[in-house]
């Protein structure tokens, strides 16, 4: 047992550290895409059913990646705010599988035909859908719901946050100048939302040549590991032990062996059902695919398992309290039909090409070397260096707008800040959790001076 735990974790951390540089890398373009390009008045381009609207749900998912979670709650705001049914459901899977770090992700451990297969099948995915919504949509459905939903929220006083459109909390608030208070999901939003009402016209026009866009890659690059971390570290710790523990008499129960169009349609299906029950979202379902393609499962059950990480048990739980039991049936539904219908015909296409991949004769995940002085590793320390680079940035607030400078984690502020008073000097914090920290031992951060323009002159910063 503890030799199995061993190989588990290293064949778990293995993965991890094969794919890191490309997670990595993968956010930072990301984060790039989502500073530099504008989401203004997207929930109204959503707003209908037409070819052009779809096209534009699916780039704008592409360009705004995330968890599940964080997908389905924007895909929420955007539908509530009359994006249209087939839209918004395009929005959540290009956001979930579309985006850079889960095609890297893909090549690495899976290989080219697979992320071949991601994207085709993604793009045929998302017009089935369209399809399939259009001749099933329930007259009225959605626009009760879409009503009711935004009463039950101003019923409830919840507050989307105007950052990413995700649900505000009372601990993440700000007072505007006009007096609205305004809730965030989380610091990381919050902050966002703080440096462009309190930007100038240079912070907007901020690029790559300034530390003002550094500084705003920086914050968009915290805010995406902060939701994918999870799923990512359990997606590839589940994996090893799943390859470890799980033995073949099971894939071979659950997964009929040889050839045909049965065999590949009922791997299809099995796939998309493990995807639902398999609590693994996002790209973390990447690294279990593995352990699945390693079990001897059909090409066209991994692909549709990758698709499925929008309809696993704990997402459709958020769809049934947001939109309610008959809503959260439709997308499972929809979705289902589509993902496992997209993987039967992925595996068709790709066979009668001739490039269905084939592992035979490879190395299985516990005969490889995962640690070794090789592409990897320096790939690796050039993606952490740049990590450290964009958190020494933030960390130090270089370029970040405000004239004031919190004494707790050395980010600028604006006037709007959380504000307190200690031996005569005003100090203003970038959150509330800096401003108990410091009222909790003030004198442990009366060294920091208050403002930027003091602290450029030589004084020293605690972290």
């Amino acid at each position: 047992m503890i030799d199995g735990l061993l190989e588990a974790l290293r064949i778990g951390f293995g993965f991890l550290w094969t794919a890191a540089w490309a997670i990595i890398m993968g956010l930072t373009i990301t984060s790039l895409v989502q500073v530099y390009v504008s989401k203004e008045r997207m929930a109204q381009v959503l707003g209908d059913g037409s070819i052009g609207s779809l096209v534009k749900a699916t780039l704008f998912g592409a360009a705004s990646s995330g968890c599940s979670f964080g997908a389905v709650a924007i895909g929420k705001g955007l539908f509530k705010k009359g994006a249209h049914v087939v839209n918004f459901l395009a929005f959540m899977f290009a956001s979930t599988n579309l985006i850079v770090e889960l095609g890297l992700m893909i090549v690495i451990l899976l290989g080219w035909k697979f992320l071949a297969a991601e994207l085709i099948g993604g793009l045929i995915l998302i017009a089935v859908t369209a399809v399939l919504v259009h001749l099933t949509l329930p007259e009225n459905l959605f626009e009760e719901v879409r009503e009711s939903l935004a009463a039950r929220d101003a019923e409830s006083g919840i507050d989307e946050d105007p950052t990413c459109g995700m649900e505000g909390k009372d601990e993440f608030s700000l007072t505007t100048e006009n007096g609205e208070t305004l809730k965030f999901c989380s610091d990381g939003c919050m902050e966002t939302y703080r440096q462009q009402a309190a930007g100038t016209g240079d912070w907007q026009d901020d690029d790559l040549r300034s530390w003002g866009g550094w500084y705003r890659i920086a914050n968009q690059f915290r805010k995406e590991w902060s939701m994918i971390w999870k799923d990512v570290v359990g997606g590839f710790l589940i994996s090893g032990f799943v390859i470890v523990f799980v033995p073949q008499r099971v894939w071979n129960a659950l997964f009929l062996q040889g050839e045909g169009l049965l065999v590949t349609a009922e791997n299809a299906v099995m796939g998309t059902a493990i995807a639902v029950i398999s609590f693994v979202g996002s790209m973390g379902n990447v690294p279990f695919a593995v352990a699945l393609w390693g079990g001897g499962i059909g090409f066209a059950g991994v692909i549709a398992f990758v698709y499925a990480d929008l309809i696993t048990i704990p997402v459709l739980n958020v769809y049934r309290k947001y939109y309610g039991w008959k809503v959260m049936a439709y997308i499972l539904a929809v979705f289902f039909v589509t993902m496992a219908f997209t993987g039967f015909v992925m595996e068709i296409l790709f066979d009668a090409f001739g490039i269905v991949p084939d592992l035979a004769g490879g190395q299985t995940a516990t005969e490889q070397t995962y640690f070794a002085l090789d592409y990897t590793f320096y790939l690796n320390l050039i993606a952490f260096g740049l990590t450290g680079f964009l958190t020494y940035v933030y960390r130090q607030g270089l370029g970040a707008p405000g004239q004031y400078r919190d004494p707790v984690c050395g980010m600028r502020t604006d006037a709007e800040s959380p504000t307190t008073t200690y031996d005569g000097k005003t100090y203003r914090f970038c959150s509330k959790s800096c401003k108990r920290t410091f009222e909790g031992d003030p004198g442990r951060f009366t060294d920091e001076p208050p403002t930027v323009e003091e602290a450029t002159s030589g004084h020293t910063h605690h972290r």
